[in-house]
């Protein structure tokens, strides 16, 4: 899945961003790109630690399915 695209809709998103954001996850700032404002979003330390954990786990689920 490196490097693919995944269709979102905005009005799903910005919750899970906002909250993702208020769990520590992820940080924002607003900055202007090409002349508008935009809210560009970065992982915190926990939220590095959170993916990695989630990662192991995923990777661990797909052993266990191919063993099947």
């Amino acid at each position: 899945m490196k490097g693919s695209v995944v269709a979102y809709q905005s009005g799903r998103l910005y919750p899970k961003l906002r909250r993702l954001e208020a769990d520590g996850l992820l940080v924002s700032e607003q900055r202007v790109v090409d002349g508008r404002a935009r809210r560009v979003y970065r992982a915190t330390d926990a939220g590095e630690q959170a993916l990695e954990e989630d990662r192991r786990a995923l990777a661990e689920l797909a052993r266990e399915v191919l063993r099947w």
